[in-house]
């Protein structure tokens, strides 16, 4: 009975510590869906999204692994990375940006509605 006891309690421990993890680690597809639009592609190496933020949207607390953004229409972004005091940006269009993984935050602070592809890079399989 107490083996089974251990057990269980070992196996909520798991299931705590990891919702807890995931707290911090939101997909932004799930965390932002109201400016992450859809998944262009995805594979084993990358996934590529579509996203649009509307004047004085916000895309709430996220996090990525190393990836790129491709500014389509751009516009003033605020970007909040976990931690830390927000940075204003002022993007171009056809900029292109590398990003290393993050946990951030992102607010258009413009009047103008800001386009990217956000491109992230997964791990290789070995």
């Amino acid at each position: 009975m107490k083996t089974i006891k251990m057990i269980v309690m070992a196996l909520l421990f798991g299931v705590f510590t990891f919702q807890s993890v995931s707290l911090y680690a939101q997909d932004p597809m799930k965390a932002a869906h109201n400016v992450y639009k859809k998944v262009l592609l995805e594979n084993d190496k990358v996934r590529v999204m579509e996203v649009v933020f509307a004047p004085g949207a916000t895309a709430a607390m996220h996090s990525h692994p190393n990836h790129t953004v491709y500014v389509v229409a751009g516009g003033k972004i605020e970007i909040t990375e976990k931690g830390k005091k927000a940075m204003a940006m002022d993007i171009k269009a056809g900029t292109a940006i590398y990003m290393p993984a993050v946990t951030h935050m992102a607010k258009n602070t413009g009047m103008t509605t800001l386009k990217l592809i956000v491109t992230e890079m997964k791990p290789a399989k070995k």
